[in-house]
């Protein structure tokens, strides 16, 4: 028998929580209400599973994931209703893991009446007639090397279901790494996506002893699996490189050659562009003088010229960024064959559309103070309003099938 919505545990939703756990007001009080929840019913799963997503955005995500487990045990599907609900309903196909193992629905669907509910995944998806009834399904699973034996296991399984699914393609997802995005664009005319390959501790030894065995510095390396920056590094040659192998114990990592992809200025930019079956939107332009650029790095909020040129590019985005890239954006849509996605890039010094990486799950929100980013909100309003666009053009398909 089928589990109606009802039956579901309720989930404040990743796009609340994380609003509550920068108001140093608000976030007692909430942690305060899941913890006195979970401790007089330890059977709330939808307590539990809350506590584990506050836990992970406050800092702590090792014991997140293990409160995020025990939530699991006992349950693995949560209901979330946007808004006044009554809108589309959606079931997204979920991997346990942090807030970047998955497509970020819950701030994609901020502001709508969707009705969205989660489902964790071990295997193959439970069989239809004992899932709620929706409108479509979505495989919100990202590319990791955690995920990649679930994806493994997808191939296939969600072919024949009932419902549109949205980025139903597993192995199309599973192919997001970053040697082989850059292997499916290697000479591309209009792309540049830096010859990346994936080796192990003992072979850069190896190279290293051996003369650097024809390595080209400067080089970028980062741990498999990492992400954020986290263990990236810009090394200049072969002391540099067995100076990085002694810090970071990772087993294996990705290699690939620096490109200097500076302004005239000596700024970089780089932005977050998503696609909503091949339509794409600026979710952010990052400006900062160092090369590794992350958005939380970047001192926007310290620089009102770096933020006057991103909300200038914002609104100019379609005529301006996009259209020099419209011949790139249509090679990468058609290469991956999804419905849903998103890179961060920049503008190559030979004009070429510069890819660091691509993926389903790269966080995409509204959450930036309207104050300093009053330019921000319309422009995620509009992203947000494109994305239900692009589901709700499946609608007609849905209903048909019911």
């Amino acid at each position: 028998m089928s589990i109606t919505d009802e039956a579901l545990p309720a989930t404040l939703g990743l796009a609340y929580l994380a609003r509550i756990a920068s108001d140093p007001a608000g976030l007692p009080k909430v942690w305060e209400a899941l913890v006195e929840r979970a401790t007089s019913n330890p059977e709330d799963s939808g307590a539990w599973l809350d506590l584990s997503t506050l836990l992970q955005l406050t800092g702590n995500r090792e014991k997140g994931l293990e409160v995020q487990a025990a939530a699991l045990s006992g349950q693995r599907c949560f209901r979330k209703v946007h808004g006044r609900g009554g809108g589309l309903r959606i079931l997204a196909f979920m991997t346990p893991g942090d807030m970047m193992a998955n497509t970020p629905l819950d701030f994609l669907l901020e502001g709508s009446d969707c009705e969205l509910t989660l489902c964790y995944l071990d295997g193959e998806p439970p069989p239809y007639a004992d899932l709620p009834e929706h409108d479509l399904a979505f495989l919100a699973v990202g590319q990791s090397e955690e995920s990649g034996p679930l994806l493994g296991l997808l191939k296939g399984a969600l072919d024949a279901w009932p419902r549109p699914v949205v980025n139903g393609r597993p192995e199309a997802i599973a192919a997001l790494t970053r040697d082989r995005v850059a292997a499916r664009f290697s000479g591309h005319p209009r792309i540049l996506s830096p010859p990346t390959f994936r080796t192990s501790r003992a072979a850069l030894t190896a190279m290293i002893l051996d003369g650097t065995g024809g390595l080209d510095f400067p080089l970028i390396v980062r741990p498999i699996g990492s992400h954020a920056g986290h263990g990236l590094e810009r090394v200049t040659g072969a002391g540099a490189l067995g100076a990085y192998l002694a810090l970071h114990p990772a087993a294996e990592f990705y290699v690939a050659p620096f490109i200097d992809y500076a302004g005239g200025d000596g700024l970089y930019r780089k932005l977050r562009v998503v696609f909503v079956r091949g339509r794409p939107f600026l979710a952010h332009m990052a400006v900062s003088a160092n090369w590794m650029v992350h958005y939380l790095n970047a001192d926007m909020d310290k620089h009102p010229s770096r933020r006057e040129e991103e909300a200038a590019v914002m609104a100019s985005f379609d005529e301006g960024f996009a259209a020099r890239h419209a011949g790139a954006f249509a090679a990468l849509t058609e290469a991956f064959g999804l419905d849903y996605f998103g890179i961060d890039c920049a503008e190559a010094p030979d004009g070429r559309l510069l890819v660091f990486e691509a993926d389903v799950a790269m966080i995409v929100h509204d959450m930036d103070p309207p104050d300093l980013y009053p330019y921000k909100g319309p422009a995620m309003r509009r992203l947000f309003d494109g994305f239900l666009q692009g589901l709700d053009e499946l609608r007609p398909a849905a209903r048909s099938a019911a």
